[in-house]
């Protein structure tokens, strides 16, 4: 080995040995973080040690998530790792597909027959259990499905649509289905989908509402009637804290306020908390920007208007139902609104308590077939 091979490596030991102990020192010296903006989630904190924890093989996993979680710089190493990712040509990263002009589309998963099946049935026997109110159910196809032109090359999908007719095949045929993919599939060149987040934008929620008046026969308030409004260009979604990209442009969230302003009350039931407004503005602030609808998800919400119709519709959703129910304040006189991810109560007693007559089940596909507590609609 000559002079300058020695030099060379020294050097080389040296850098690294610095900056090894670099990182150390900055990793002891940075307080921990708790929350996560660009990842939208909890970091993990110090496990408390106990003899017990380590001989049970808790400790250990916890202290890795820790030191994880709590690196420093984290950002800018995931960062890094993005751009190397797709300078490589890395087309899917934690079941999210990069797709072109920067849109990235969440992967759909092949759901099990038995799970499928299940939750037909519990619609059907839910259906039977309440003869006098008229049912509908949308499933809305997620983006994989409608901007296939935006997949990378060369990746085979499941079909998601084959899945969702599968259901409509299924159902009682007095049940309703709303099949949305026609007039989704026919704006697919227009923004009604975010590129960073899995829900559609108001925009596709409102060609879904043109659809939904001609199912339940009343007739929508025409686009013009509305003074939309950008409340943000800066939202960046589920999908991107999900994948890890990054340096890809955010997306901007619109709102559709009528002109003619109609006059309601917002019933958070169990927070036992009342609004005047359908919007939370202050979450614009915050990371997840889309809880500007409803400031999120609650168990149960109820909405009385102005309206003198008489009609009751209860709403059984997902989240993407929240950018689509502001359009329905001019249609009912009353609007109840239940997620069965965190309502306990029996749903049967609580439509003949609030006499409802009419009932819509909107979830986007994704959520469906992968949410178990669907199936809790034939208890």
């Amino acid at each position: 080995m000559n002079q300058y091979e020695k030099i060379y490596k020294r050097t080389l030991a040296c850098m690294l040995s610095l900056f090894i102990g670099g990182m150390f020192s900055i990793n002891i010296l940075t307080s921990n973080k708790l929350f996560s903006d660009s990842e939208n989630r909890n970091l993990e904190q110090l496990p408390k040690f106990s003899i017990q924890n380590l001989l049970e093989k808790q400790y250990t996993p916890s202290y890795e998530k820790y030191i994880s979680d709590q690196f420093a710089f984290r950002d800018f190493w995931i960062s890094m790792k993005s751009d190397i990712d797709r300078t490589i040509g890395k087309k899917e990263n934690n079941g999210v597909y990069i797709g072109k002009s920067g849109f990235l589309l969440q992967k759909f998963n092949k759901p099990e027959d038995q799970d499928v099946k299940s939750k037909i049935e519990a619609i059907n026997v839910f259906h039977l259990a309440n003869p006098n109110v008229q049912q509908h159910i949308m499933l809305v196809p997620t983006a994989i499905s409608i901007l296939e032109n935006k997949l990378p090359n060369y990746v085979s999908q499941v079909n998601e649509v084959t899945y969702i007719d599968k259901v409509k095949k299924s159902l009682n045929k007095e049940i309703n289905f709303i099949d949305v993919y026609p007039i989704l599939s026919s704006k697919k060149n227009e923004y009604i989908y975010y590129k960073t987040d899995h829900h559609w934008t108001t925009k596709g929620a409102y060609y879904a509402y043109l659809e939904l008046s001609k199912n339940m026969k009343f007739t929508p308030n025409p686009i013009e009637s509305f003074n939309i409004k950008n409340i943000t260009n800066s939202f960046y979604g589920s999908l991107y804290s999900k994948a890890g990209f990054r340096h890809i442009d955010p997306d901007s969230i619109e709102i559709y306020e009528p002109m003619e302003a109609i006059k309601y009350k917002v019933d958070y039931v169990d927070e036992d908390k009342t609004s005047r407004s359908l919007y939370e503005m202050n979450n614009i602030k915050k990371k997840d920007k889309y809880t500007v609808f409803f400031n999120g998800n609650h168990p149960l919400v109820k909405i009385t208007t102005e309206n003198t119709n008489g009609k009751k519709l209860l709403v059984v959703k997902d989240s993407y139902a929240n950018a689509l129910l502001p359009f329905l304040l001019s249609h009912f006189s009353e609007i109840h609104i239940i997620d069965l991810r965190y309502y306990n109560d029996n749903l049967n007693m609580f439509i003949q308590k609030n006499k409802i007559d009419q009932m819509l089940l909107l979830y986007n596909a994704n959520t469906f077939f992968e949410d178990s507590s669907i199936t809790d609609l034939s208890e």
